[in-house]
């Protein structure tokens, strides 16, 4: 997959809903190849493995958001992951391209946008839900089912613990955001305070 391909296949997609900015662009294009090969689940698989990894990783965490490291470095450091980890061919390509063009800051918002992308295919709605402690298989499902309520659609959820919310809950339907975190509503009550 080169820089050319992926801007190719972006501007050739009109089957699905256009996904802006730099990661929808990078996310469409890897989804219409993906498609193309008939490898969208494999694709989506591999990616929701590398986002447990990054979430389970500060160091990796790390790695993507810094701008210290060159070009080699990161292009190296994910193609030894994409390696390690027994991605396809198709998975591990777009990780070196995305590293090659020194985009690795936005490759979780391009995880994100796959999924999304992948779940409008399948008739789904995508949404993630984030939670101060890890969920019970039993919150979960009333979640998803609560969701689904609103959105009227088969929903699929992923889920990821953020330690630095106080309390309650962080949703992201799609592209909207419902929120129902404390450390928002205490936010909001503070800035409130300072206009008094």
């Amino acid at each position: 997959m080169s820089a050319n391909t992926a801007s190719a296949s972006s501007s050739a997609s009109a089957d699905h809903a256009p996904i802006s900015g730099v990661a929808g662009r990078y996310a469409t294009a890897l989804f219409d190849l993906a498609r193309d090969a008939g490898a969208i689940e494999k694709v989506e698989e591999e990616l929701k493995s590398l986002r447990a990894a990054i979430d389970g990783s500060p160091d990796l965490q790390g790695f993507l958001a810094s701008p210290v490291y060159d070009r080699a470095e990161q292009v190296n450091t994910m193609t030894a992951l994409g390696e390690r980890a027994g991605f396809s061919a198709l998975t591990a390509n777009f990780l070196k391209l995305v590293a090659k063009n020194r985009r690795l800051f936005a490759l979780e918002d391009m995880i994100r946008a796959f999924c999304a992308l992948a779940a409008d295919e399948r008739g789904e709605v995508s949404a993630e839900a984030a939670t101060a402690a890890p969920m019970t298989d039993d919150q979960v499902k009333a979640l998803r089912l609560e969701i689904e309520r609103m959105v009227g659609k088969a929903v699929n959820l992923n889920t990821r613990v953020d330690p630095d919310l106080l309390g309650g809950l962080v949703v992201k339907i799609g592209s909207t955001m419902v929120d129902a975190s404390l450390k928002t509503k205490l936010n909001r009550l503070k800035t409130e305070m300072k206009k008094a």
